[in-house]
C-alpha cells in the first residue's frame, strides 16, 4: 500500500488515479476534506496532520504502508510560520514515522524553488540551493532534513518539479485562463522572450511512480522534473491564446516598473501574486531532466503549450462549478484582488 500525504490536494488527487492505474492500493492522508467520489474505487481516506507525528504514525499503520509519497505542503500564500511548520517539521515527522515503522522508502516532493533565481541554465541537481521567500527557504530546509534521514538508512527519493499544471489546476492559472477567455491583453512581466519551463501533472505522477517503485540504488537520489519541449513565455502563452480564439494576446511590459508595483500590492494584500511568481516571471527558468531520464527511463508526454491548453480546456468545461468562493490552494480559484481592475483596463 502506498500512502500519500496531502491526498486532498491537486497533486494527491492526480496521484490517486495514476497509482490506481498502476494497480497500487493507495491511502490518502490529509486534514482537508475529500470529495471521495472524485477518487478511484478502493482509495483509502485517512485524517492525519503532518505537523503531528502521532497522527502520521497512526495513519501509516492502517494498514502498514510500503512507501510514503510526501506531497503535503503549505503554499507560498500561507503565513510564514505555517509554511515552516508544515514544510519543514511536517517533513521531519513523516520521515521519522517511516523510519520508526520500518517503511523503507519516502518520496519527498520538493520544488525547483530551491534554486532561487539563478543566472545559469539549465539547472542540474547539484546546483546551489538558495530559497526565495519562506516557501523556497522551507523547501531547502526540508531537503536538508531528508539528507539527515538518508544517513540513518531511510531511502528518500527527492523530486524537484517545475510548476505543474493539469486538469483541475486553478490557483494562479485560473486567473490566466479567465483573462484569456475574456479576450484580454495578457501582460508579460518583461518582453516575454524568456524560457519558462512548466510540467504536466500526469508527467509528474509518472516520475513519482518511478521513484516509488524503482530499485533503491537508483531511486535514493534527487531528480529534476520538467517539460522536455518548451519555448518562450510569449510563444507558449501565445499558443494558448491562439487556441482560445478569444482575441487575447501577450503584451510585453517593463519589468522594472511592474515588479515594484506587484511587490507593493503583495505587501498590502491586494494581489494574490507572491514574490516567487513575479520575481522569476521575466527570467529564464528551466532545469535539466537528463538525470531522471537516464537513470529511471522517464520522459515527458506533454509540451508546455499542450499542458496549458489541456488545463484550459478543463477550466472551460468546469468553470460553472467553481462558484464564487476563493482560497489559497491549487484546486480552488484565487481572489484576483486589484488584478480585477487591471483586467478591466486590459480589455479596453
Amino acid at each position: 500500500m502506498i500512502a500519500v500525504t496531502g491526498g486532498a490536494g491537486f497533486l494527491g488527487f492526480h496521484l490517486a488515479s495514476h497509482l490506481a492505474e498502476k494497480g497500487e492500493q493507495t491511502a490518502m492522508l490529509d486534514i482537508a476534506p475529500y470529495v471521495e467520489a472524485d477518487y478511484p474505487e478502493g482509495t483509502g481516506f485517512l485524517h492525519a496532520d503532518v505537523r503531528d507525528i502521532d497522527s502520521v504514525r497512526t495513519a501509516l499503520t492502517e494498514p502498514q504502508a510500503s512507501v510514503v509519497i510526501h506531497a503535503a505542503a503549505a503554499l507560498p500564500l500561507w503565513k510564514p510560520e505555517d509554511i515552516m511548520q508544515t514544510n519543514v517539521e511536517g517533513t521531519r515527522n513523516v520521515l521519522q514515522a517511516a523510519l520508526d515503522l520500518g517503511i523503507p522508502r519516502v518520496v519527498q516532493i520538493s520544488s525547483t524553488a530551491v534554486y532561487g533565481i539563478p543566472k545559469i541554465h539549465p539547472l542540474f541537481e547539484d546546483h546551489e540551493m538558495v530559497g526565495v521567500g519562506p516557501y523556497g527557504e522551507s523547501k531547502v530546509q526540508a531537503e536538508h532534513v531528508c539528507h539527515g534521514f538518508r544517513d540513518q538508512g531511510l531511502e528518500v527519493a527527492i523530486v524537484r518539479p517545475k510548476t505543474f499544471i493539469g486538469t483541475g489546476r486553478l490557483g494562479v492559472f485560473q486567473i490566466l485562463y479567465d483573462w484569456v477567455e475574456s479576450g484580454c491583453r495578457i501582460p508579460a512581466i518583461g518582453n516575454g522572450s524568456n524560457l519558462y519551463q512548466l510540467l504536466e501533472v500526469e508527467d509528474l505522477c509518472e516520475a513519482i511512480w518511478l521513484c516509488a517503485s524503482g530499485p533503491a540504488d537508483k531511486c535514493n537520489d534527487t531528480f529534476n522534473v520538467g517539460a522536455e519541449v518548451f519555448h518562450s513565455v510569449a510563444e507558449d502563452v501565445g499558443a494558448l491564446c491562439e487556441y482560445a480564439g478569444s482575441g487575447a494576446k501577450v503584451m510585453p511590459t517593463l519589468s522594472w516598473v511592474v515588479k515594484p508595483i506587484l511587490a507593493v500590492a503583495e505587501a498590502l494584500k491586494l494581489s494574490p501574486l507572491y514574490k516567487w511568481v513575479y520575481a522569476t516571471a521575466d527570467t529564464d527558468s528551466f532545469v535539466s531532466v537528463d538525470k531522471i531520464r537516464d537513470t529511471l527511463g522517464w520522459s515527458a508526454t506533454f509540451t508546455n503549450a499542450e499542458a496549458l491548453i489541456r488545463s484550459y480546456q478543463w477550466y472551460l468545461e468546469h468553470k460553472h462549478e467553481l462558484g464564487t468562493g476563493t482560497g489559497i490552494t491549487h484546486r480552488v480559484a484565487w481572489d484576483q484582488g486589484i488584478l480585477r481592475v487591471v483586467k478591466q483596463i486590459m480589455q479596453m
